[in-house]
């Protein structure tokens, strides 16, 4: 009985993990270049079920009955990194970035591009949010203020809003002068690549100080192109996605059923079976 209550339970804590997740995804719907989050769900190791003492094995031995599964949970929480539609904006400080087919790493799965910035403490990060802006110094930023750096490693300075930026992301400033051009990392695994908010991701390593991603530019195998006055959409399906979000919550709602009867039959067993005289 007691194990019927934690399968039950695990079943809930997953669905319930599950729709904060979905939840997540459908808030960041008309965010630019967020990339949907998916989880995948297991199960606990099942358990062996003997009956002991069997009297119709040789010695009062034990005897094989079945497994027991012992309930499910959340095994990961991975960004979805395929490219997301094009929407023009006509701003000129708006970058798109399309990636076109890049080669498989030794798990058979694409990698990905991003733009490289800095966070608040000038360390490098990575997005896919291409809705820049020009600061007051004249530097190119994100919408929260992060640098956009060049190939160089260094911010680029624009001047202002009328500059113009290639296919390959060399940019000129208004008189036509070259000011650098824009860094574009390769994560040959995106997955190593965690949310830090503000639409920025950071490398997860083995120590504190982890290698920053190697730069596309140069790289021949890897095909991309950068939009001006475009900014990726969100790739989220809409659709799909409040899909699975009443499919979660209904399931969540059967756990929750079995956890009361469950809580129904053991009240009973307590009050009326377990009743002396």
């Amino acid at each position: 009985m007691l194990r019927g209550f934690y399968g039950a339970a695990s079943g809930m804590i997953t669905q319930q993990r599950r729709t904060e997740m979905l939840t997540d995804n459908i808030s960041n719907i008309n965010t630019p270049g967020y990339k949907a989050d998916q989880g995948s769900s297991r199960t606990f190791p099942e358990m062996l079920i003997h009956a002991q003492n069997n009297d119709n094995v040789p010695g009062g031995g034990s005897t094989p009955i079945g497994e027991l599964a012992t309930g499910v949970y959340m095994q990961d929480r991975t960004q979805n990194f395929s490219q997301g539609d094009l929407q023009e904006t006509g701003n000129q400080t708006d970058i798109a970035l399309w990636q076109d087919d890049l080669p498989e790493n030794e798990e058979g799965e694409q990698g990905a591009l991003f733009f490289t910035v800095t966070n608040a403490d000038g360390e490098e990060r990575y997005t896919r949010n291409g809705n820049f802006t020009v600061d007051g110094e004249g530097f190119l930023t994100t919408s929260n203020g992060s640098y956009v750096l060049g190939e160089d490693g260094d911010p680029l300075e624009v001047g202002n809003a009328n500059f113009t930026v290639t296919e390959n992301g060399l940019v000129t400033d208004e008189d036509g002068e070259d000011v650098g051009q824009i860094d574009i990392a390769y994560a040959e695994n995106a997955n190593n690549l965690v949310k830090e908010g503000n639409g920025l991701l950071r490398l997860e390593g083995e120590d504190d100080d982890p290698e920053e991603l190697p730069s596309a530019i140069g790289n021949d195998a890897i095909a991309y192109q950068l939009n001006q006055g475009s900014i990726e959409r969100s790739n989220v399906d809409p659709n799909q996605t409040m899909t699975q979000l009443m499919s979660s919550y209904r399931t969540f709602e059967s756990n929750q059923r079995m956890l009361q009867a469950y809580d129904q039959s053991m009240q009973r067993a307590v009050s009326e079976i377990g009743r002396l005289g």
